[in-house]
């Protein structure tokens, strides 16, 4: 596929297209190469001691398995997105207006760390207008849930929503 292109997997509201996300999510990023690279290395840092957290939970067998299973999508989502980060620039060629070819001859687009997360689903649920009256946005288009993400952002996701919706039950021991 090439950048920006998309196909329905289901009437109007899956699709997979293919987005690079330079930054973290929802397209946000730090400016510059220097900017790129404190990303990166954050992340390594937290996704190391991220690891060491776990590893200490589980060898104490204290913890509620289900943060336990949280924080592994979490480490794992955080390492996935690590991984694109790290190599995708590197195995491929820049994919704007082409298809990338992988491992091209003159090398990738990006070095070591500098590289593009790709994103691929899109769920378009509502497609909509804001009503005459609402105020700011009247007569807008609205798309409820448009960001483009991947595997490791769902994981993410979904491990941070566990612990959000279920915290009372998972740390009520600490609060005693």
């Amino acid at each position: 596929m090439m950048l920006g292109e998309s196909f329905s997997l289901a009437g109007d509201w899956f699709y997979i297209s293919f987005v690079e996300n330079n930054g973290m999510a929802f397209g946000f990023e730090f400016a510059g190469i220097y900017g790129k690279l404190f990303l990166s290395i954050f992340r390594i840092v937290a996704v190391c001691f991220l690891f060491y957290y776990l590893y200490k939970l589980a060898k104490k067998k204290t913890a509620h398995k289900a943060v336990i299973y949280s924080l592994a999508l979490i480490f794992a989502g955080a390492l996935g997105n690590i991984i694109d980060s790290a190599f995708y620039g590197i195995i491929f060629n820049d994919s704007f207006g082409q298809v990338a070819q992988m491992l091209p001859p003159d090398g990738g687009y990006a070095p070591f760390l500098q590289g593009k997360v790709v994103d691929m689903f899109y769920f378009p649920l509502i497609e909509s207008n804001f009503p005459s009256w609402f105020p700011f946005w009247s007569g807008e288009d609205f798309i409820f849930f448009s960001p483009v993400f991947n595997v490791a952002d769902a994981s993410i996701s979904i491990g941070i929503g566990i612990l959000l919706i279920f915290q009372k039950q998972f740390f009520n021991e600490i609060g005693k």
